[in-house]
């Protein structure tokens, strides 16, 4: 019977071009057989829980799952155990009220020190614009400028920025643009931080669910926190835009997008990295949005994910002898490096996309011509 389970592995494999035990950098390297009876029963989240425990490596685990993606292997995969899963997301809103908390204790409250080092000298925990870039710092600051030129932000306007991270694109914006920015976010480390790192700047930080919000701004943006919103709840998030968006203002929408409409994520992605986390399909955004806003301008630069994520993975491989080997210990490493390949992997087959998403309330008069942009 193990011999089957080999044999199942390698037949899901072979349409990706990947081997068991073979010598190119994205083919896997198995250490325990017990592997293959695992992935069959658990999937994904087996592969990487396997991974952690130190039943496999791969060279260029990126490439291993860029190849995966693009033979739709994943789809293919269908592992014993995963009904529990799917009747619980579809049956159940795993963001509402006190869940929406989770992420942020799981994920953002695991210590600065880690982010401090892989991200770029603004803490930008989101996708870069590499375009005309050639560093991290330089993408990052490439971002945020087009998100100011797409807001077409103006001095003494009122912003709003749902999901403010460390506070790097709050400081940038009150900084650059002469503006007022009101920034919330659900973990305490990062409101901790951005209150520091946006002092004597007129930036106020609030450790709140962005549902709780209801006020007049002039500017409303959201950078890399729509993940966490949940199908179920995404109306509600557009429902809060209209209500907190002044009548001639705008809003933007910066999201991971999915090529196909879903109702749960990754269930390694889920225990381990973002709980209750869920990427939007384009029809769930627009249906979402549907007789609330107006679409202005959609633009989509997922390509510039793969390369972000490999370099906060070179970032972290490279501070890593530097941290508190107590609070990250090599599963943890283990566990981290799998999460920053295997997404650059799912952006470099073009499984995910990358949004920049305009609105907005109830059409600009003579069309949306920002400066800059076109």
């Amino acid at each position: 019977m193990p011999d089957a389970f080999r044999r199942r592995i390698e037949a899901l494999l072979a349409p990706a071009d990947i081997r068991v035990n073979g010598d190119r950098p994205w083919d896997l390297q198995v250490h325990d057989e017990a592997l293959f009876r695992r992935v069959l029963a658990y999937g994904t989240l087996g592969f990487g829980e396997a991974y952690m425990d130190g039943w496999w490596d791969c060279a260029a685990i990126d490439e291993m799952t860029a190849r995966a993606w693009r033979s739709d292997l994943p789809a293919r995969l269908k592992p014993w155990r995963d009904l529990p899963r799917i009747l619980q997301a579809r049956l159940s809103n795993v963001q509402r009220g006190l869940r929406s908390f989770a992420v942020g204790k799981q994920h953002y409250d695991i210590g600065n020190e880690l982010y401090a080092h892989m991200l770029d000298e603004r803490m930008m925990y989101s996708c870069g614009y590499w375009r005309r870039a050639r560093t991290l710092d330089e993408a990052q600051s490439a971002k945020l400028d087009l998100v100011c030129r797409k807001l077409d932000l103006r001095p003494g306007q009122r912003v709003l920025d749902i999901g403010c991270g460390w506070g790097g694109a709050a400081r940038y914006i009150a900084e650059q643009c002469d503006v007022e920015v009101v920034g919330v976010t659900v973990s305490e480390q990062q409101s901790n931080l951005a209150c520091e790192r946006t002092a004597g700047l007129p930036v106020t930080i609030r450790l709140c669910d962005y549902r709780d919000v209801d006020e007049t701004f002039d500017r409303i943006y959201s950078i890399g926190m729509f993940e966490h919103v949940g199908y179920r709840n995404y109306a509600t998030y557009f429902d809060v835009v209209r209500r907190c968006l002044a009548a001639d203002g705008l809003s933007l929408l910066h999201t991971i997008g999915s090529r196909r409409s879903t109702t749960r994520t990754d269930p390694w992605i889920a225990r381990y990295i973002f709980p209750n986390s869920m990427l939007p399909s384009a029809s769930q955004i627009t249906a979402a949005s549907e007789g609330r806003l107006v679409l202005e301008d959609w633009h989509n630069f997922g390509v510039d994910y793969d390369r972000t994520l490999m370099a906060w993975h070179r970032n972290a491989e490279a501070a890593w002898s530097q941290l508190d080997p107590q609070r990250y210990d090599e599963r943890f490493r283990r566990m981290w490096r799998y999460y920053l390949l295997t997404c650059a992997g799912a952006f470099r087959a073009r499984t995910l996309q990358l949004w920049q998403v305009v609105f907005s309330r109830d059409g600009l008069a003579g069309g949306y011509q920002p400066e800059g942009i076109r």
